[in-house]
Order: C-alpha cells, then structure tokens, then sequence
C-alpha cells in the first residue's frame, strides 16, 4: 500500500515538470518521423491506425503553415537494404515492404513535397546516423517540432536525441500517432515532464506564423 501512494505522487514530488515551458527559440523547424506508406496505408499491417490517420492529416495542416513561412521541414523514412543492415527488431511488420525501393517507404503524399528535405533512416530516432543535424546547424535552428510516428517508438526516440543535442523540443500531441492511444498518451506525458513541451496544434500554428523571412 506504500508503495501504491509513493507510485501515485512520485514524478511530481520529485520535481518533474516542475521548470514549466521550454519556450520556443528564435528558429523553428518540423521534423516530420514515418508519415510512410507502411504506417498510413491501410493496404499494410502497421498501416490500419486511425489515430496515425488522423495525425497525418493534423501533420499536413501544420506543414502547410510552415511553408508558407519559410520554416524549415525535414522528413524521413525508415527502411532498410536488406535485413542485414537492420537491427534486432522485435516487429514482424518491419521485415515487409520496407527495403529500398519497396512502396511501403514512400511518402504519403498528404504531407510530402519535393521542397522539404527528405531522408531515409535505419534506427528509430529520426537523428541516428542520418544527416538532420547538419541541415538544422546550416538553417540556424535551436527549436524543433516533432510529429510522426509512432508515439511509442520513433517519435520518442527522435525527442530524446533533441533534447540530448540540445534544441528546444516541442510536440504537437494531434500531429502524432501511434498504434494504442495509452501508449501515445503514456508517452507524451512522460516526455511532456522530461523533456519537452507538449502543445495543441493551434499553439504551435500561431507560433510559427508570421516568421515569413526575407529570401
């Protein structure tokens, strides 16, 4: 029974999330993790989540924004040439249809543009030997808004390593999905005491809004 009652007022007790907001920077950038055929395709397994579905659409409102005031926005897919360069994973699903050249890595189209810069990936954080931070260090961005999927997995990992790498990290919770709706909420309120501030699309929309820069 003691411990249930440390259990139930422990994060907070312990000061998490006592800081309050991190705040946007001066410079923003969306980083948009596996909007993906494979994850948003009801034609594939990982792909029938309607709550990825509709954080996709989410996604596409933000980015529309985004362009139009010239904040920066890279996007990923995750795949593989073969198994060997994969890691140990524990997900069938990711041993189908996520190879070069496999339709499951391509973009889905709500939220791709040939403007933004697009990459693939082989780990889960959208950071791990991938060639992002170079690209946010030549735009001078000190904030990055992450959305993707899933919560649980990718978009965690991808907050983690921004934080450790020392950007200001802000989440857009309906521009995320993932496969449960626990395990998104779980997860967001975890990074949300951590790590991050955890926002409402609108907040974040009326944020970059108006950043429009001389080209």
């Amino acid at each position: 029974m003691a411990n249930d009652r440390a259990d139930a007022r422990g994060f907070s007790a312990a000061g998490y999330g006592d800081q309050g907001n991190i705040g946007f920077g001066r410079q923003p950038a969306v980083l948009v993790v596996d909007f993906q055929r494979s994850f948003t395709d009801s034609a594939y397994p990982m792909g029938r989540s309607g709550h990825v579905d509709q954080a996709v659409e989410n996604t596409a409102r933000l980015l529309k924004v985004a362009r139009a005031n010239n904040v920066p926005v890279a996007t990923c897919s995750v795949g593989w040439n073969s198994p060997r360069d994969m890691g140990h994973w524990k997900v069938s699903s990711v041993y189908k249809d996520m190879f070069y050249g496999d339709a499951g890595m391509e973009l889905d189209p709500r939220i791709s543009d040939p403007s933004d810069f697009h990459f693939i990936k082989g780990a889960p954080s959208i950071f791990f030997g991938t060639p992002l931070q170079t690209f946010l260090t030549r735009q001078g961005v000190d904030t990055v808004i992450v959305t993707g999927c899933t919560t649980s997995g990718c978009v965690r990992a991808s907050i983690v390593d921004a934080f450790s790498y020392g950007y200001r990290v802000m989440v857009p919770e309906p521009c995320c999905g993932d496969q449960e709706m626990a395990a998104h909420q779980a997860n967001l309120a975890d990074v949300g005491r951590r790590y991050a501030d955890v926002l409402g699309l609108e907040e974040v929309i009326q944020a970059i809004s108006g950043k429009r820069k001389d080209a």
